[in-house]
């Protein structure tokens, strides 16, 4: 659509309408927000000592006064938001909302908690630009959906820099034509493909953090004096255009730009309980509920929502038998097998060589192509497995947990973040402390960060 059409780009649509959002967030968003800043840091915490991008946290860098998760000192802005994103996506234990298949949290929450470590900003600003930052990154996504996956890049590394420059920019209060800047400088550093996927190379982590890292780096930019184009979003050069050969995105994003503020995505990001792709959760579900010893599965075939294939399936022979654990977190039928096996999906389970008792039963599992699924406004998953006894049983998962049909209570995220910050071996005093500071009410309080970040030396 022409920009007259609209009354603008969509760039100036999409800032305008988070210029015009309310200043106070609803008081449900607000405590969602709080709960997925906590998670993220938990997450990140937990990266930080046995995830596989751990020793980032040791690798030298110029003092500063941002958080670095699992260090005990801290660095700039940019600095500390590369690391934290890294830390906080390396585990596939982050947040995703589904409909948009963009994993908000690791790109968002490292670079508002730089931008507000560094500006001195009280924590309600930054828990309400994290939210905001959250509700234009999914309207990005749902502008076409599964459109940058589709085209091979990861959807959270292309629009989670510029989401994250809208947010760090309203932390540091960027005015409109600032914002509109930041957007378009954001988009230069818009990245992140799945090439990781050829041997489970843990780079794909590093593209929420070098999103993060783009969005401090843009706003910082921006301050300097360097403008962004107002038309980033249009065209075949555009940014639609050029990362999901879809030219008719930008008109839908400024038409969900109308909503801002009245329309909370948020309330349907969901929560993640297994550390490995958000795709395999339902199908590690699902054998839950089929309760059958590994040993008397003979075959299990599972219908993968179309559109799911390139990440979990294919090559299916080289999923079937992943090179090394970590890189079965994309491995749908290592991870059913897991579940089968060991009769639950754990951190540790993707720690060191591939299991070849998982191996063996991942042989026995089969996949076929599912249409009209629902994916991507669910994560369904569908199996059926024929057992020793020459019985046949399905199983069906109508959609993820954590999802907006089966959200998560205060409970159940507190309880993730305090298993996370123990797995860490974070002190528990300053783990209680975040927890209250965040979600005691009033004004959110993260002075507890730095001393939470600072874990003991390993022994």
């Amino acid at each position: 659509m022409s920009d007259t059409t609209h009354g603008g780009t969509a760039a100036e649509r999409l800032v305008d309408g988070v210029l015009a959002m309310p200043g106070a967030l609803p008081a449900g968003i607000d405590v969602l927000a709080r709960l997925h800043l906590l998670d993220a840091v938990g997450v990140g915490l937990a990266a930080a000592r046995v995830g596989p991008a751990r020793g980032i946290v040791g690798v030298p860098r110029a003092a500063g006064p941002c958080t670095v998760l699992g260090a005990p000192a801290g660095a700039g802005p940019a600095d500390a938001a590369l690391v934290n994103g890294t830390l906080v996506h390396s585990l596939e234990f982050d947040d995703t909302h589904t409909g948009s298949v963009m994993h908000g949290s690791a790109a968002l929450a490292p670079a508002v908690l730089a931008a507000a470590e560094e500006t001195g900003a009280p924590g309600d600003v930054a828990v309400r630009a994290f939210a905001v930052g959250w509700e234009v990154l999914v309207r990005i996504g749902l502008a076409t959906p599964s459109g940058f996956q589709r085209v091979g890049f990861q959807g959270t590394s292309v629009a989670g820099t510029v989401a994250g420059a809208v947010a760090v920019g309203l932390v540091h209060g960027l005015d409109r034509d600032a914002l509109l800047d930041a957007v378009g400088v954001a988009a230069s550093f818009s990245a992140g493909n799945f090439t990781f996927l050829s041997r489970g190379a843990t780079s794909k982590a590093a593209q929420a953090g070098i999103a993060a890292q783009g969005a401090v780096s843009a706003v910082a930019l921006v301050r300097g004096g360097v403008t962004g184009g107002r038309s980033v979003f249009e065209g075949d050069r555009g940014f639609f255009g050029l990362y999901a050969h879809d030219g008719s995105a930008a008109g839908r994003l400024a038409d969900l730009a109308a909503d801002l503020g009245t329309r909370w995505h948020l309330a349907d990001a969901a929560f993640k309980a297994l550390p490995c792709c958000h795709f395999l959760h339902p199908f590690a579900e699902a054998v839950a509920a089929l309760a059958v010893p590994a040993d008397r599965i003979t075959r299990l075939l599972c219908r993968v929502p179309a559109g799911q294939e390139e990440v979990v399936a294919v090559p299916w022979e080289a999923k079937q038998a992943p090179a090394t654990a970590g890189e079965a977190r994309w491995s749908l039928p290592y991870v059913v097998a897991l579940q089968a096996v060991r009769g639950a999906v754990t951190l540790d389970d993707f720690t060191g060589d591939a299991d070849p008792d998982v191996v063996a039963v991942a042989k026995r599992v089969e996949q076929e192509r599912w249409e009209d699924s629902g994916y991507p406004a669910v994560f369904p998953a569908e199996i059926v497995a024929e057992l020793a006894d020459g019985s046949v049983r399905t199983v069906r998962i109508d959609d993820v947990d954590g999802n907006a049909g089966r959200p998560w209570d205060e409970e159940r995220v507190v309880a993730k973040f305090t298993g996370n910050c123990a797995r860490a071996g974070a002190d528990p005093d300053e783990a209680s402390a975040l927890v209250r500071g965040l979600l005691g009410g009033g004004v959110p309080d993260l002075a507890a960060l730095p001393a939470l970040a600072a874990l003991p030396a390993s022994t």
